[in-house]
This record gives structure tokens, sequence and C-alpha cells, in this order.
């Protein structure tokens, strides 16, 4: 098995097959080699579980993914990486790479087909351009799978993970709370990379709930108005969502008011509860 955090060795693959990184789909290549096997351990890849991989670069984490768990499914947008792939888990008999955008794929019949019988887990060193929205794809989709863990820009990390009701709260870190437990799992230097991003990177787990935190009458509504509350951060929750929502600032300022909350409250103030009744007072 060839040495994948090794640069000379990864030069070599990469000069043999003429392959050169790709800014549009932010390729980095981890080249630190205790970081990939950590990861795969702390995302829970053990023999009964299914994962499915999202970017398998030269399949680094792929490999140690496949070391420990029962099936791994990488999800690979770059078509120009199959032959390399195809070298680099020629070890292996329980990886199967998909070549396909996937936030196109429909993974509810990718989770049905390939992982017949087993607990399935997401595990990813996502591009950074787009993680917000494949994570949010992944909860929102409600797919059987009992968590997502991922390489994130740190300070991404940051938001995704913090308190709701805290400063760094934002609309994202509300959706993802609704949907899952956040944790920060350690910390990725940018110089564990190649080329090296000018970021420092987390790693961060989400336990996706069985039930979402709050109950809701229409979640469509929920979201609207958290993305509206949060839209312009300075300014209160009554003047943001009057204004987001295009609502008159009398129903807003009687919904919190109703809710037990000031009229000059901020949107990073308020808890999932505060926000849930909030949004049932509208």
């Amino acid at each position: 098995m060839q040495n994948l955090s090794n640069i000379g060795q990864i030069k070599d693959v990469l000069t043999r097959h003429g392959f050169s990184f790709s800014k549009s789909l932010g390729q980095n290549f981890l080249i630190n080699p205790s970081i990939c096997p950590k990861m795969a351990e702390m995302a829970g890849a053990t023999e009964d579980v299914g994962v499915i991989e999202i970017g398998a670069g030269i399949g680094v984490l792929t490999a140690e993914l496949a070391t420990r768990a029962k099936k791994v499914v990488s999800i690979e947008i770059d078509s120009r990486l199959l032959p390399i792939l195809d070298e680099t888990l020629s070890d292996f008999d329980n990886i199967e790479v998909i070549n396909a955008d996937v936030m196109k794929i429909d993974l509810h019949k990718l989770i049905e087909e390939k992982f017949s019988g087993m607990n399935v887990i997401v595990c990813a060193n996502l591009p950074y351009y787009i993680t917000s929205p494949i994570i949010m794809m992944l909860l929102e989709s409600r797919l059987n799978i009992e968590s997502i863990t991922v390489m994130v820009q740190s300070e991404a990390a940051d938001r995704l993970c913090a308190k709701v009701g805290s400063r760094q709260a934002g609309a994202v870190t509300v959706a993802v709370d609704y949907y899952a437990q956040a944790y920060k799992l350690f910390d990725v230097s940018r110089g564990s990379f190649m080329p090296a991003p000018n970021v420092d990177s987390k790693v961060i787990r989400l336990d996706v709930r069985k039930e979402p935190q709050v109950e809701l009458t229409d979640e469509k509504k929920f979201f609207k108005m958290v993305k509206a509350a949060f839209a312009q951060r300075r300014k209160t929750a009554l003047n943001s969502i009057s204004a987001g929502m295009g609502l008159p600032k009398q129903q807003v300022e009687s919904a919190l008011i109703k809710s037990g909350l000031e009229t000059n409250v901020r949107a990073e103030k308020l808890s999932m509860t505060e926000l849930a009744t909030l949004c049932e007072n509208l």
C-alpha cells in the first residue's frame, strides 16, 4: 500500500496521471499522516458501519475509513481522480467510488441500495467553498444516518458548533442545532495540506437527532424567520425580521411581547426555544 501522506509519493502519483489541482473545486490534499486515522476513528467507523465519503481526493481518508468500516462509498466529483483512486485504493475490496456531484445525487436511494442493514455515517474532508450547503443538504434531507464528521475551516467550525443564544451563533448555527448535536473534535493546521490553504481547519462531528429539538407548526416559516433575524446582525430582531419577512413592525413587536421577550432583543441572544416560540406567535 502506498504511503499517501508522503509528499514524494503523492507528487509521483499525480505527475504520472498528469493531474493538476483545481482551484474551482477547492482541492487541498491532506499530507499530515496523523489526521485521517484520528478522523476515521472519531467518526465512529467500525466493522458493522457503512460510510459515505464526500470528495475522495487521492484516497488518504478513504483508505483509513475502509480499514475500519464494513463498506465505504465515496462520492467524487472530479473524474480526473478516478484512475488515481483505482491505483491508490487497489488493496481494498470494500470501497466503491461514484463519480457524481453530491448535491445532485439521490442519497436516500444510495443508502438503501449500498448499505442494506448497516448503520451509516458520513465522513469527509469538504471543499471549503461549499461546506455549509453540503452540511445543510445532508441534514435537511433527513437521511437515515447516525452522524456527519467533517473537516471545515476553523471559523466555520466555530459558527457551526456555537451555542444558540451566544455571540458566535448565526442562522446556520440554529439550523444545525435543530437537526443535530454539534461537537468540535480537533484542530488541523494549514501545513497539514498540499497545497497549503491560507486558513487553519477543525474537525467537527454532528450527531443527528432522532427528533428535532423543538416542535414547530411550520418549519419553512421558522427558517425563513431565523434567516431574516440574523441577516442584519447589528439590528434588533424586531427590525431584521420586519425587513426580512416584509411584516409590519407592529406585528413583530406584539409577537415578541407575547413570547415574553424584550422588544429590543438581538437575534443572537435568543435560545432555540425562544426562537421557536416567537415563530409560533408570529
